[in-house]
């Protein structure tokens, strides 16, 4: 998804668990496709390698999922969609990043204005 809506012109750090869907030749095949983007995956058994990636499920976990009963795959993925893209993105405060939201951080590092 974020290589179909944003061009990634500088390096990136793809970080992932060991998912069958990580791993496989495909998926591999498909991230070197662009030069700037770097696969890396956890040691087996190693949570802390991924430790922001867990703290962000353990956050979409206690503030999204364990709050609703899904009737469908579709509403489940929506609701993770919209939780994400508008909530988590563009409204939530991050203490980490100095109590603003990711996309003010990464519109100030491109040094462009966030308009809400």
């Amino acid at each position: 998804m974020a290589l179909s809506k944003r061009k990634i012109d500088k390096p990136l750090l793809f970080h992932s668990d060991r998912g069958i869907q990580y791993a496989s030749k495909e998926f591999r095949k498909y991230i070197k496709t662009n030069k700037f983007i770097t696969q890396s995956m956890s040691r087996k058994g190693n949570c802390w390698d991924n430790a922001v990636a867990e703290s962000f499920f353990k956050t979409l976990k206690s503030e999204l999922i364990y709050h609703h009963s899904f009737k469908t795959i579709e509403e489940a993925k929506l609701a993770v969609f919209e939780y994400i893209e508008i909530w988590y993105n563009r409204k939530r405060l991050h203490s980490s990043l100095n109590y603003k939201t990711p996309k003010e951080v990464e519109l100030e590092v491109n040094n462009l204005k966030y308009v809400a």
